[in-house]
């Protein structure tokens, strides 16, 4: 299994990408800074929202699996699910970054 940064050292990482991007970046909720899964609420600006989560495929190595079979969404249900999610688990960080385009690079691998 590969080795896994912290998650906090990992969401630090990628503020400090999405900073030099240009890229606006909010933790809106910091979980277990430790093993907490990331949540990443993405605002595809004049559209709406899309969700992606982490999981470990079969190896360990970092996916991503979309909520809404991929769709983008209004904030109403974005949030909804954020919620539910945050209610199954209590360790969960949720990042929210806003795109001009649908494409993310915090999507990565996406089953």
């Amino acid at each position: 299994m590969p080795e896994r940064l912290p998650t906090g050292l990992w969401v630090k990482a990628h503020a400090a990408r999405c900073s030099v991007e240009g890229t606006p970046m909010v933790v809106a909720r910091r979980g277990d800074p430790h093993r907490g899964v990331v949540l990443v609420k993405i605002h595809v600006l004049q559209q709406g929202f899309r969700i992606v989560m982490q999981a470990r495929d079969l190896e360990g190595e970092l996916v991503w699996s979309p909520a809404f079979e991929d769709r983008i969404v209004p904030e109403f249900e974005a949030d909804e699910y954020i919620e539910r999610q945050v209610s199954y688990d209590p360790d969960l960080w949720i990042v929210e970054i806003e795109t001009r385009n649908e494409d993310c690079w915090f999507r990565g691998a996406v089953v």
